[in-house]
């Protein structure tokens, strides 16, 4: 199927003879796409950081961001997985609007719920250390999906507006 459907499954091309469903080989990203994700990443982590340094510490932000939001989507890629659905693919222009509605959702809560600020930072810290994991594991798409792609062994993609081009820009280098 077209890799540019919003929800389409492929078991196609990324796998190797022998691998189970939605799993592949190697490093999919190049050094630009690498670099971008660990730039990104480190510069989310650092700006959190610098905030918390500054003003009180807040426990909530660090359990939501770095155990909260990655539990939720391993249990829902877990789910996923125990009903047989294959790859998910929802790099379309539907993947990439709903990746940004919901980092815009949790990261814009001072202006519409001021008391889940808290959320604003987890955002930064869910973001920022799933691209680190992204970069240091060499998975294209969005890193949103990376702990549970990482922990349940999958290669389901979510769209991202920020390191699509780049990863495109680097396929098409490379061929």
């Amino acid at each position: 199927m077209a890799t540019t459907t919003n929800l389409s499954t492929n078991r196609g091309n990324q796998q190797g003879a022998g691998q189970a469903p939605g799993r592949r080989r190697g490093r999919v990203i190049g050094a630009l796409g690498t670099a971008a994700r660990l730039l990104v990443g480190l510069v989310l982590l650092g700006s959190v950081l610098q905030g918390e340094l500054a003003g009180p510490f807040r426990p909530a932000a660090g359990l939501l961001g770095l155990v909260g939001l990655p539990a939720v989507l391993l249990g829902w890629q877990w789910w996923r997985a125990r009903r047989g659905r294959p790859r998910l693919r929802a790099t379309g222009p539907i993947g990439h609007g709903l990746n940004i509605a919901v980092f815009l959702v949790l990261y814009l809560t001072p202006w519409y719920a001021p008391s889940l600020r808290f959320t604003s930072d987890a955002a930064l810290l869910f973001y920022g250390s799933s691209m680190l994991l992204a970069a240091l594991r060499g998975y294209a798409g969005c890193e949103v999906l990376a702990v549970s792609n990482w922990l349940l062994r999958r290669d389901d993609q979510v769209g991202c507006l920020v390191f699509s081009p780049i990863d495109q820009l680097e396929r098409h280098l490379r061929r």
